[in-house]
């Protein structure tokens, strides 16, 4: 994987980046992105020019390289995000079935230990609280307490397998609301990431763009290559002049 491979390359300079020197991205990332990979291949073209400004091959270079690590650190945040977002819809989705199940489990073993007072005041324990920690928390100790004192469950006919199901339950909702609720050390550590990439990316970016601005300052069409604005499209989308060398975006 390229992105991954220019991201290794530059992991030890992206994440020495102080916190507070981190910019955060202030436009969508893949319109920035292709931007970059962009900008390298105006600018090479006129690099014969742009060398007298100090500008070096191998900086120029540079940027396809930046611009890749920063695309495989946007796309571990993405999936980090994304991964939540996913969780959250499956729990929506499958946590009312779990919520059933809790709730008959609990009527039934009141029934069935309705004549065992320490048996009963165990399931009112369990009953107490609410949520979604609880809901799980219930699942398990309703099948332990079940599995331990099957007798009245069998006389009534009850169907012992739920008390399985019940405690698998318990377990893959637990995963599941972990992934709903996101770690948040980790989904913060790809965000801090993602961001730092952006601003390795940015400062070379920006010294590319400022230095072409300078030395086509009076060729528009040369110009308009070295501005932001061209290769997103936002002065456009705006019903404004994307060559307009007066009026650029956020370079």
């Amino acid at each position: 994987m390229a992105n991954q491979d220019d991201y290794l390359a530059k992991e030890e300079t992206i994440m020495a980046i102080p916190d507070e020197e981190t910019l955060v991205p202030n436009l969508p990332m893949d319109n920035y992105l292709q931007s970059s990979e962009n900008l390298y291949h105006w600018a090479l073209d006129d690099f014969s020019k742009l060398k007298t400004l100090g500008l070096t091959r191998e900086m120029l270079d540079d940027l396809p390289v930046r611009t890749g690590a920063a695309r495989y650190a946007q796309s571990v945040w993405n999936k980090d995000y994304n991964s939540q977002q996913e969780a959250q819809k499956r729990w929506a989705e499958e946590a009312p079935a779990a919520f059933e199940l809790r709730d008959e489990l609990l009527r039934t073993l009141r029934y069935a230990y309705r004549k065992d007072p320490a048996l009963l005041s165990r399931v009112r324990a369990i009953a107490e609280g609410e949520g979604n920690d609880d809901l799980i928390q219930d699942l398990s100790d309703l099948s332990v307490l079940g599995k331990e004192n099957p007798e009245p469950l069998t006389a009534m006919g009850f169907d012992l397998s739920l008390l399985d199901t019940a405690e698998s339950e318990s377990d893959n909702k637990a995963t599941l609301l972990a992934e709903a609720n996101g770690d948040k050390a980790i989904q913060n550590q790809s965000k801090v990431l993602r961001d730092k990439a952006y601003t390795h990316l940015k400062e070379l970016s920006d010294e590319i763009r400022e230095a072409g601005k300078f030395l086509f300052w009076n060729d528009k069409t040369r110009y308009k290559g070295y501005t932001l604005s061209y290769w997103t499209r936002r002065k456009r989308k705006s019903g404004t002049d994307d060559t307009n060398m007066n009026n650029d975006t956020n370079e």
